[in-house]
């Protein structure tokens, strides 16, 4: 068959340009396909973190995480409302803070939202609609170098029952608040 009788020929054109777009989709589909990992959205707004003896926190911010591979990358605002005393955010004083970020998505943590020992102890695990994170939270001044870290978790869904009120925001050492999340994947 010589070059004359190719050019003659539109099936031969066109099952050669079949052959070539197959070549090129099918491995951009499936470059596609794994890289759409199963990764969840969330923001949230908590005005008023509290429970433990003292201390009062306001916490804001989001991110996206993949709970199948424990990564996470968010961040967001913070600011001790009244004075931290106890534990992980001991020393905050009132109108210190400026923000926090991620350091580890967890899969689970226990958590109390008052510190109280008649208080049943809670476990929240990290999911679709809950993520538990272990946070560095930084004051001005203090740079890239945490000022603070604590575990940290957020949920759609109410993480005491046992207490009044819809509990979905806790920091560790302060407390729980009820506040408005929002998780999409």
């Amino acid at each position: 068959m010589d070059v004359r009788t190719l050019r003659r020929s539109p099936v031969r054109w066109l099952g050669l340009f079949a052959v070539i777009a197959v070549t090129l989709i099918v491995p951009l589909g499936a470059s596609s396909a794994l890289a759409a990992a199963p990764r969840v959205g969330f923001g949230f707004n908590a005005r008023d973190v509290s429970g433990f003896p003292t201390g009062n926190v306001s916490l804001t911010g989001g991110g996206a995480f993949d709970p199948s591979a424990s990564t996470i990358h968010a961040g967001g605002g913070f600011s001790c409302t009244h004075e931290v005393d106890q534990l992980f955010l001991a020393g905050c004083l009132q109108g210190q803070g400026v923000r926090w970020d991620t350091d580890t998505v967890l899969a689970s943590t226990g958590f109390k939202c008052t510190g109280a020992i008649a208080e049943a102890p809670k476990t929240a695990t990290t999911g679709a609609d809950t993520v538990v994170v272990q946070a560095d939270f930084y004051r001005a001044g203090d740079a890239n170098d945490e000022s603070f870290t604590a575990q940290m978790i957020v949920s759609a869904d109410d993480l005491a029952p046992d207490i009044a009120g819809i509990q979905n925001v806790w920091i560790q050492g302060v407390g729980c608040t009820s506040a408005i999340t929002n998780f999409s994947n």
